[in-house]
């Protein structure tokens, strides 16, 4: 790690500026700090695995582990280019190497909190919740007053399900370091998960207000607002194993079980039906509509749309004594479920199919309704019915596309 000439800039404390930007938010800064640092010194170690935080934190992937792999390159005996290296490919989502360069940066250096810091990110990523918490108590026997190895202790503590400790242990992240979004965050995670909604919205809402841009944040205040709604509290504690695709493969073993998948898929459906109404209830404040992405209000609204829509044909079906318009108003009904899905899946490539899928459902209803009208005796009700089904079973097609389409990202 090698300082210049005296007319040049120094990169070292070139690179603490580059810190304190990063710190800030301020990545584009960075890099240009951090690169007038390497063009005076092409071999300081610190600039390159900082340059290789920012561009990741820019999305420039492959350079940022390229300038990542330079940092090991030059000082592979130290325990600091490892351990950012570490870092970086956390935040590229390549956990497997990720945990290898902790590992590497620990066999150098057992002593460094915040490798153990890192290790402990990477098992939570991993959902290795008893390696989470063990690597979180090593770092906390270096720094007890680190907020975030407490935080990741309380996050792993809850995964576990030791409700007191994990509520007493993120309650002292918070004392720790009461301005850090981190402790606040899995404060509120933890009382959404054995505490009060009430409470847990409270605390989303410092996390906004320490970080405005921290969109998990938003994401689970939205959850703690809904489930202060008793229709919505009650159909969230469906076991969310229920619409597992391994579920789905039971059905050719035992065929009774038909009629609990159908009362597995009205369930979520009524979920989804609850989700769409209490969005739309809550996104009626100013305040509550920023909260939610645009396509999450959209569905709500679609969703409704679709309700209302269904509920008439149903009823208009019975009526008139006509079956296809009754099923077809069913089949409508069932969309809900599709949309919902759609729009709640993290993965765009995943999304686009499902909402393809729930774009030709619709189509299918709409032409098996008009082709009854033109032509009443022709048209069986099991069109529109296969298309209420495979609407009300997207749970399970959700669940396939998004384990074969999606993709994990980092949760902390």
């Amino acid at each position: 790690m090698s300082t210049t000439d005296f007319h040049g800039p120094n990169p070292g404390a070139v690179a603490e500026r580059a810190r304190t930007l990063l710190r800030m938010g301020r990545a584009e800064a960075a890099e240009r700090e951090l690169r007038g640092a390497l063009a005076a010194d092409p071999l300081h170690v610190v600039s390159h695995s900082l340059l290789a935080l920012t561009l990741v934190t820019r999305g420039a992937v492959d350079e940022a582990i390229a300038e990542a792999g330079e940092a090991v390159r030059l000082a592979p005996e130290h325990w600091f280019p490892h351990y950012m290296a570490g870092q970086v490919l956390y935040y590229a989502d390549r956990p497997e190497e990720a945990l290898r360069a902790a590992r590497a940066a620990l066999a150098i250096d057992l002593d460094q909190a915040q490798i153990w810091e890192l290790l402990a990110r990477v098992h939570g990523g991993r959902e290795e919740w008893p390696l989470m918490a063990e690597a979180a108590r090593r770092g906390l026997a270096l720094d007890p007053h680190d907020s975030k190895l407490v935080s990741f202790l309380a996050v792993a503590l809850g995964e576990l399900g030791d409700r007191e400790q994990a509520l007493a242990v993120a309650g002292d992240a918070v004392r720790l370091d009461p301005e850090a979004p981190l402790a606040h965050l899995v404060y509120g995670r933890v009382l959404l998960a054995f505490g009060s909604a009430r409470d847990a919205a409270r605390a989303f809402r410092e996390v906004l207000r320490l970080d405005p841009g921290m969109d998990r944040a938003r994401e689970l205040l939205v959850v703690a607002l809904k489930r202060r709604n008793p229709l919505y509290r009650a159909v969230s504690r469906l076991p969310g194993s229920l619409g597992s695709w391994r579920v789905l493969a039971l059905l050719p073993l035992i065929s009774p079980l038909i009629a609990i998948f159908v009362v597995i898929a009205v369930a979520h459906w009524a979920m989804w039906v609850a989700e769409s109404l209490v969005t739309l209830r809550l996104a009626r404040g100013a305040y509550n509509r920023l909260l939610f992405r645009r396509g999450e209000l959209r569905s709500a609204v679609l969703c409704c749309a679709v309700l209302a829509g269904g509920t008439a044909l149903l009823v208009l079906g019975v009526t008139l004594s006509h079956p296809v318009t009754g099923v077809a108003g069913a089949a409508l009904l069932a969309l809900v479920t599709p949309i919902q899905e759609a729009a709640y899946t993290a993965s765009p490539l995943a999304r686009k199919i499902l909402t393809g899928w729930a774009g030709a459902l619709a189509l299918v209803i709409a032409v098996s309704l008009a082709l009854s009208v033109l032509w009443p005796a022709r048209i069986p009700t099991g069109v529109p019915l296969l298309a209420m089904w495979a609407g009300l079973g997207t749970i399970w097609v959700a669940a396939a596309v998004r384990r074969l389409f999606g993709r994990v990202t980092p949760d902390l």
